[in-house]
């Protein structure tokens, strides 16, 4: 079962004794911060989780399932996120 943003804001209220309110406005800040920098091409790296980063795709040959027809793959940019250490260690308990 996957964790909604509403859950997740639950829990940085209850750990951090924060009100929903303010626990939205944080979660939602973090969000922003990540998504910006991003689109800034920078690397967000978070000690013990992990990191963000975009990776670009090269431009490439792939083949349409349906006709078998063979076409071009635009080049793009695409978020990645790489697990930390802590992180890794953890979910592997």
């Amino acid at each position: 079962m996957a964790t909604t943003k509403k859950e997740l804001v639950d829990a940085v209220a209850s750990d951090a004794g924060l009100s929903k309110t303010d626990a939205a406005s944080a979660v939602d800040a973090v969000l922003n911060a990540i998504t910006d920098a991003l689109k800034k091409g920078e690397k967000v790296q978070l000690p013990g989780f992990g990191s963000f980063e975009v990776k670009e795709r090269k431009e490439r040959q792939g083949i349409n399932p349906k006709t078998g027809e063979k076409i071009t793959i635009a080049a793009t940019k695409a978020p990645t996120f790489k697990a930390g250490k802590g992180l890794k260690t953890a979910v592997a308990g």
